[in-house]
């Protein structure tokens, strides 16, 4: 954290160089000042501004659908699976508009040579390109963020196409990134990862594993060629496409407490942060089972000295009392600033293992996944615990039943394990733990007797891009077999 602590004095060249006095996130994300910036001046208020959103939205929507928290009141349904339409406007129009300005750093970065600043916007693509699709389904992709040629009605491209072009931007970035250095200004600008093309690469290379990860249901489609890819990523070529390996180099935008960069739940109101909502039954109950050190950082006590949940999916009218809840602290916590963390790439790597894509083993990647994120949130254990594999107080933990790694079970057991701690390694990363249940169904919470229907497997496209692109909207939905939010995804079927 410490390493990317970012001093005020960088934040007031962003806001100088924005031609702002107030706030850079208005003036740099607007995509009509954008045709002027430089790649430079685009990075953070757009990284930033995408992040401050997919918060948002995690805490409203996916922390509900996944058992994390639970709302009190027939105000919001979705933790009994009722997603309203007006759900779908703000995730597209925020991630278009995002998508805009990193596309403009391409441009921008092809027009002075700056091979740095494509690479690095390629993969913030892709980031946001791939909450689009795995939100919506087929969207505007080759015809998107072209409004100034006036093409104001842009084609749907199908999932697998979308899926396919981010490969090769994600290759793409990669090959830039392993010769091409940024600017000095890109170095001050970038509050990420500083101009730093070896751990851009190393994000980049992570988010491609999450990509191909998540068409898993697909890893026998010869189009695709899933299983060849990550194995020439993890065995055959691992020093041409380097991936994190440590907490340290987790793409995590932490966030200062000051302005510009303060967390977009620091203004919340006691009441507005969790006032109506209470933490989930599963998601308290694991933790409580593994007497987990997260706990107490996560959530707060119900009653002293004691931790419990509250039932998701209530029947109407059957309201619960709320115990445990989100504590205070985190709506300024810097941590909440997750793109993709060290964590999630070991539960990747120990699925890919399971599932015979690598030769990585994979009892030794769970171990580590599971380490990461414990080391990323207990600041007082990283003085105390330096090897999950030696220090006997870790191995305790990992020595439980339900997380003990058995070479003899099953690789559906396997499975099961590892994307329970990957659940928790994804805590307020916009819809991940979404994704991965709409992909394997895991981890298997409980049902309560209000819920309606099964689990949403998408947003519905917004209203008004049906009214607006109304050809070009029914294209899509013809070809995926409706608008609907159990529709179910390309990499689903």
């Amino acid at each position: 954290m410490k390493k990317y602590n970012i001093k005020i004095a960088i934040l007031s060249i962003i806001v100088m160089l924005s031609g702002c006095t107030d706030n850079f996130i208005e003036i740099n994300t607007d995509p009509n000042g954008a045709s002027d910036a430089l790649p430079a001046s685009l990075i953070s208020p757009a990284i930033y501004s995408t992040l401050s959103y997919n918060l948002g939205r995690n805490k409203a929507l996916n922390n509900e659908l996944m058992q994390v928290t639970v709302t009190l009141g027939n105000t919001n349904d979705i933790h009994r699976y009722d997603v309203r339409a007006t759900y779908s406007d703000g995730p597209w129009n925020a991630w278009y508009t995002q998508l805009n300005n990193f596309r403009d750093m391409y441009t921008k970065g092809e027009v002075l040579g700056e091979d740095g600043s494509k690479g690095i916007s390629l993969i913030l693509d892709c980031w946001v390109t791939s909450l689009l699709t795995d939100t919506y389904g087929d969207v505007p992709d080759t015809e998107a963020s072209r409004g100034r040629e006036e093409l104001f009605q842009p084609k749907y491209d199908k999932q697998k196409d979308i899926y396919l072009r981010m490969f090769d931007k994600l290759e793409e970035a990669n090959t830039l990134l392993s010769t091409a250095t940024t600017t000095e200004i890109f170095k001050r600008l970038d509050l990420l990862y500083a101009g730093n093309t070896t751990l851009w690469r190393k994000f980049g290379n992570s988010l491609y594993l999450r990509l191909l990860m998540r068409l898993s249901n697909l890893e026998d489609d010869p189009d695709l060629d899933i299983k060849a890819r990550v194995k020439n990523i993890l065995d055959t070529n691992p020093k041409s496409y380097p991936v994190f390996e440590k907490n340290e180099e987790s793409a995590i935008l932490y966030f200062t407490g000051e302005d510009p960069l303060k967390s977009p739940f620091a203004t919340n109101t006691n009441n507005a942060w969790n006032g109506s909502a209470g933490l989930a039954n599963f998601f308290i109950d694991n933790l409580n089972n593994w007497k987990d050190p997260r706990l107490p950082i996560w959530a707060t006590e119900a009653s002293l000295g004691q931790y419990y949940g509250m039932e998701s999916g209530y029947a109407s009218g059957n309201t619960p009392d709320i115990a445990s809840k989100l504590q205070l602290a985190l709506r300024e916590e810097p941590r909440l600033g997750n793109i993709m963390n060290y964590s999630e790439l070991n539960f990747i790597i120990a699925e890919a293992g399971v599932r015979k894509w690598t030769n990585i083993d994979p009892e030794t990647t769970y171990r580590k996944g599971i380490a990461a994120d414990i080391y990323l949130w207990v600041d007082t254990l990283s003085a105390e615990i330096k090897d999950p594999f030696k220090i006997e107080k870790f191995n305790n933990y990992m020595e439980q039943p339900s997380i003990k790694w058995d070479a003899l079970e099953g690789d559906k057991f396997k499975l099961e394990k590892i994307l329970l701690q990957k659940y928790y390694s994804l805590f307020f990363t916009d819809f991940q733990q979404w994704c991965d249940y709409r992909r394997t169904g895991q981890p298997e919470m409980p049902i309560g007797p209000g819920v309606l229907g099964s689990m949403p497997t998408r947003l519905k496209y917004p209203v008004y891009v049906q009214n607006l692109n109304r050809e070009n909207y029914n294209a899509a939905v013809k070809s995926m077999g409706g608008d609907d939010i159990r529709t179910k995804l390309w990499w689903q079927k």
